[in-house]
């Protein structure tokens, strides 16, 4: 039995992340040595006491991804050697998540591989976050706990009063994207695409639904080169959509997607911070929200062994009560109303900042922790 005490620890993937969700629950990451020798092995040294403790180790497998999950599997594997009572690996972003079947002859599903890497090295649970399919949490033998941005991202959308909207997505992210088109309350359109070979475009077939005269959003799991995203947006233009926005859980943006979006007529485009976004990626038409508090949240039912999926319930709707939120404070919504959109703020939004203990308090969990909450 672990002792009535949880630490969080992170690697080099995402150190941001780790300290907002630290602050979000009153706390500090614990101390740890991860770093690289010359020769390119890593090391790792805890620095703390951890024995029978509940660990929470934050690393989404992200830029670098081999490092990153190497980083994460020698980990794990210090902490069981350390006595932890317990290790949840914490991975926001799962790498190699698209590789999750046999779609060519002689090709691996390393989705499954990670997963047995991870199990391997020692982890006893899993918590994560819009995985590129859903199956992948059946490649564990531990129990995985996935979470979504689904609600956080159609909240930020919400708040922007846009009208006559279209959800857009493609068939792997449909059931996900029809949650988000009920809470905006807006029709579903479905993208029928096809990739060819292993490049990383893909070659559009076919818009199902009516989407002419519309603004519509785009929604997906990932945006890695934006080949797809610009494909898409080109298709809806050809369709007579007006406006165009996009939004998707895991910011990747390897190269070239800053030209390609740069370049597009999208208007705006909704990340979370799950992948970390270097200063040289940040265009002006691309909002970053932040997932700390939802992973916060989740750690602490964890640790309490409270149930994460009522995060998502209407009895207790958190997420649908978060703000843009960003070291321990909320932050006044920027919804960029842009001229020619109905509507303007009411007094709710416009005080949405100053009231952020109040809404959390009305979702039923309080406000943000703070140090002893534990």
């Amino acid at each position: 039995m672990y002792a009535d005490q949880f630490e969080i620890y992170h690697g080099n993937s995402n150190p941001d992340l780790a300290r907002k969700i630290a602050r979000w629950l009153g706390t500090e990451n614990g101390k740890a040595e991860v770093f690289q020798f010359a020769n390119e092995n890593i090391f790792v040294k805890i620095l703390d006491n951890v024995r029978e403790k509940d660990i929470f180790l934050i690393q989404p497998t992200c830029h670098p991804v081999n490092q990153s999950i190497m980083e994460l599997l020698i980990m794990i594997d210090a902490f069981k050697r350390a006595s932890a009572g317990r290790i949840t690996a914490v991975i926001p972003f799962y790498a190699y998540g698209r590789s999750d079947k046999k779609d060519q002859p002689r090709v691996p599903i390393t989705a499954r591989l990670i997963a047995d890497m991870i199990t391997v090295a020692g982890a006893d649970r899993v918590l994560t976050m819009d995985l590129h399919q859903g199956q992948i949490q059946g490649f564990f033998n531990i129990p995985v706990d996935e979470l979504t941005a689904v609600h956080l991202l159609s909240n930020y959308f919400i708040h922007k009063h846009l009208e006559d909207l279209v959800v857009v997505t493609d068939l792997g992210f449909a059931k996900r994207a029809r949650t988000f088109a009920e809470l905006l309350d807006a029709p579903l359109a479905i993208i029928e695409k096809r990739r060819i070979g292993n490049l990383d475009r893909a070659e559009l077939m076919n818009v199902i639904g009516d989407v002419k005269g519309k603004r519509a959003i785009i929604v997906d799991d990932e945006i890695d080169t934006a080949g797809t995203l610009t494909e898409i947006v080109r298709a809806l233009e050809r369709e007579g959509v007006t406006e165009i926005y996009a939004c998707a859980t895991h910011g990747v943006l390897s190269d070239p997607a800053v030209d390609r979006i740069r370049d597009s007529s999208l208007r705006e485009i909704v990340l979370t911070d799950s992948v970390p976004l270097p200063a040289h990626k940040r265009l002006g038409k691309i909002t970053t929200l932040s997932v700390a508090p939802l992973i916060g949240e989740a750690i602490k039912r964890i640790h309490r062994g409270e149930s994460v999926g009522a995060l998502f319930s209407s009895e207790v709707s958190f997420t649908q009560e978060m703000l843009l939120w960003e070291d321990n404070q909320a932050r006044r919504m920027d919804t960029r109303r842009e001229p020619g959109h109905e509507g303007e703020p009411d007094a709710a939004d416009a005080g949405a900042a100053d009231n952020a203990p109040a809404e959390f308090e009305a979702a039923g969990l309080g406000s943000p922790a703070r140090p002893g909450d534990r």
